[in-house]
């Protein structure tokens, strides 16, 4: 990462409709809200929530990733009713200035353009601030939008990794995306 970029303080983005913030306990509720969801999480690696236990774990192990410097996921915020309807964000290797995106929305605010500019926003901020080479992402073969979505932000694809994901009980087919950071291709 560029010598800029501080694991010290968690950076806030904002968009026209939107607010990146980091999550706490305090979105506990609204966490478990989209992650009890069967629809969003069809495609995730994560079970469907039963429990607000497991929305407060997830919140831990996201700000614990954060704190040892190896991710960052920030809550989606609609400014509109300010309530958190998603997060998005990176797992990194700070040694090779590489990230995966991954992230989550809640159903009722899906096909609106929120997640294609909650996620710009955070592929400017790593390729500006954080200095990242390059961002993959890996997508289950039948999850349509999140291909479109990646397309959409300059994605291409890299192939299928067959039986490479494993959760839910079973493997899973693995579609690879990349997006390379422009200015360290002029």
């Amino acid at each position: 990462m560029s010598n800029d970029f501080s694991l010290s303080s968690f950076p806030q983005l904002e968009t026209e409709r939107l607010l990146l913030r980091e999550t706490s306990l305090q979105d506990a509720e609204a966490t478990f809200a989209v992650l009890s969801n069967p629809s969003v999480t069809q495609f995730h690696d994560l079970d469907t929530f039963t429990s607000i236990k497991e929305a407060i774990a997830l919140i831990e192990r996201r700000a614990k990733r954060f704190e040892v410097g190896n991710g960052i996921r920030w809550g989606i915020v609609h400014k509109q009713d300010n309530i958190l309807i998603g997060s998005c964000g990176f797992t990194w290797n700070p040694q090779e200035h590489a990230a995966e995106v991954g992230y989550e929305l809640a159903s009722t605010f899906w096909r609106q353009g929120i997640m294609t500019e909650a996620v710009d926003t955070i592929l400017q901020f790593g390729f500006q601030k954080m200095g990242l080479r390059f961002v993959a992402a890996q997508v289950m073969l039948e999850n349509i939008a999140s291909k479109k979505l990646l397309e959409k932000l300059g994605f291409h694809s890299q192939g299928v990794k067959k039986q490479y994901g494993f959760f839910k009980g079973q493997y899973h087919d693995l579609e690879q995306f990349l997006l390379k950071n422009k200015k360290l291709s002029e």
